[in-house]
């Protein structure tokens, strides 16, 4: 519609298109819900009130808000190509969401970019992205690929970039790393935000990591570390993934003060929580629940994040911005009836609309090179305590021991009865065999082993289990499959996921690779592990910029240190 007839819609003077009637109004400028109708022409709201159209659709006195935008996700997380995530998440609410593609990235570099930013287009969301700023995340383990402030530079000219994804490397910003600060400079120098990634980091590093440009935060996991971030102009993310739930935590953060500097987002979901949980408007029900205004929370999943990335077409229901709307019933927001997308109606009770464009998926390379080597997990001993990671239930952080290195014939093995289990790290992008190997507890398995290619953030194959032939089996699973992840016991895989597109994500539909991943939680529990979500876990167990102690393919890393350690002390 050209600007000269929107203006006539929006004076009156012309038809609209269409008419909600009849709506309770959540107005996140006001902070009022407000009886009206909202007129709807060019896929733009053209104003609020009396209008004539062709269409008119009574609500009957329900709810309607914004949609919902997710501030910061990794699509990859989801396991499924870009056109099956962006599917589920609209029939929850959410139309638009802030991706940040460093995962793919991080296997296919530049061309992963490409692949995401082709796979976006005409999808029935709104998919916009972050760059990813830390490919590889450190250099203490094997990516395979590597972003430059160069190569990053020319996709800030892409219409869909809105920032400078997480920067994970927050020892790089603190010692004044050049290459680090060039690609903090450069979104700033296309006026774009820059996202940040800092947990635990307080103090004047904080002080030092804000004032280098970075502006969010998505890693608090108390309230004391929100309100010190907060106090530190930064805007914080709250996070309720499948590997860490931060909501209840820092739901007691949220005042009437400090809102508007507040908003929700996913981070890394499963497809079994985006299916049965929901998405954004999990977040915004469970925050209403808990006693937050309903106003608050939406205005949290809305204006906010557009307000963030620079968004001014979109978070608001008002005139001029884009006509993204979701229709509730309930008070508390608990089902998302109706979607709508620039005007048009996407989803409905649950499923999407008939007709909804399913965009074919863009193919990619191969990216599995493990080379010739042999799969040896074996460790002579080398001292009489080892290191060990301690997973922390529903949290990506992880604690460090020392325990008594369980040992036979000279060799390190794992010892169930002690939960203490081998855990390795095999080099999948160059082909140069590279094995590290450490020691982990709170996986519980009693027998068999489990592997996947999806391990943050440089996606090597990482794999645990309790014999070193278990271990080799579920690696070869993975590998023969191209990426995936797998469960084996004896010399057999129990349960298997392919994951094809670098490793990471399927082509089949979001209900088949859930169903698998069902499958694969089952049997890793009959291999006795007490874990909710054991594969998201074991995931986040290579990502050297999380506290305390994690493993790459070059062996255990003290995060805290920033340096590697030995495995044995």
């Amino acid at each position: 519609m050209q600007p000269s007839e929107f203006i006539k819609a929006a004076r009156g003077e012309r038809p609209c298109d269409l008419l909600l009637s009849n709506a309770r109004i959540v107005d996140v400028f006001s902070g009022e819900v407000k009886a009206g109708a909202v007129a709807i022409a060019g896929g733009r709201i053209a104003g609020i009130g009396d209008y004539a159209a062709r269409t008119t659709i009574d609500l009957g006195g329900r709810y309607i808000a914004p949609g919902f935008i997710d501030s910061h996700v990794h699509i990859e997380s989801a396991m499924t190509c870009v056109g099956e995530f962006a599917r589920a998440v609209a029939v929850r609410g959410t139309t638009a969401v802030v991706a940040d593609p460093h995962e793919i990235a991080n296997v296919l570099g530049a061309a992963g970019v490409r692949h995401m930013l082709a796979s976006a287009e005409h999808q029935p969301v709104r998919i916009l992205f972050t760059l990813p700023s830390c490919v590889p995340a450190t250099e203490m383990e094997t990516a395979g690929a590597r972003l430059t402030a160069a190569d990053l530079e020319p996709f800030f000219a892409e219409p869909a970039v809105v920032g400078l994804g997480e920067m994970m490397n927050y020892p790089g910003v603190l010692a004044g790393d050049p290459e680090v600060l060039n690609k903090i400079a450069a979104a700033r120098r296309h006026g774009k935000p820059v996202d940040g990634h800092a947990p635990g980091l307080a103090g004047k590093g904080l002080a030092a990591y804000v004032a280098a440009g970075i502006g969010s935060d998505h890693e608090c996991t108390t309230a004391a570390e929100a309100l010190e971030k907060l106090a530190a102009g930064m805007q914080i993310m709250i996070r309720q993934g499948t590997g860490a739930r931060n909501l209840e935590a820092l739901l007691p953060v949220v005042s009437e003060r400090n809102a508007r500097r507040l908003m929700w987002c996913t981070d890394d979901r499963h497809p079994h929580d985006l299916l049965t949980e929901g998405h954004i408007d999990s977040m915004v029900a469970a925050a209403v629940r808990a006693g937050l205004e309903l106003v608050t929370a939406v205005r949290m999943a809305t204006l906010n994040p557009a307000e963030r990335f620079g968004l001014s077409h979109l978070g608001a229901i008002a005139p001029g911005r884009q006509a993204d709307l979701v229709v509730f019933s309930d008070p508390g927001c608990q089902r998302i009836e109706e979607v709508y997308v620039g005007g048009r109606p996407v989803a409905q009770d649950g499923r999407m609309v008939a007709g909804v464009p399913a965009p074919a998926p863009v193919p990619v390379p191969p990216s599995m090179s493990l080379g010739s080597q042999a799969l040896d997990f074996s460790v002579p001993a080398g001292g009489r305590q080892v290191r060990v990671i301690d997973l922390i239930p529903d949290q990506i952080l992880t604690r460090h021991s020392l325990e008594p290195a369980p040992v036979e014939a000279g060799r390190l093995v794992s010892d169930p009865r002690r939960d203490l289990l081998k855990i390795a790290v095999v080099e999948r992008h160059t082909g140069s065999g590279r094995i590290g190997l450490g020691m982990v507890r709170g996986f519980g398995l009693r027998q068999g082993a489990l592997a996947s290619s999806v391990a943050h953030d440089s996606h090597n194959i990482l794999v645990v289990g309790v014999t070193d032939a278990e271990m080799r089996a579920a690696v070869a699973e993975v590998a023969a499959m191209g990426g995936g992840i797998a469960a084996a016991v004896g010399g057999r895989t129990a349960a298997k996921l392919p994951l094809p597109v670098a490793g990471l994500m399927s082509l089949e539909p979001m209900q088949a690779v859930s169903d698998a991943m069902d499958r694969l939680v089952q049997t890793a529990r009959e291999f006795g592990s007490p874990l909710k979500e054991p594969f998201m876990a074991l995931s986040f167990l290579a990502l050297p910029v999380i506290p305390e102690l994690k493993i790459t393919d070059r062996g255990l890393v003290d995060v805290l240190q920033f340096q590697h350690v030995g495995l044995f002390v």
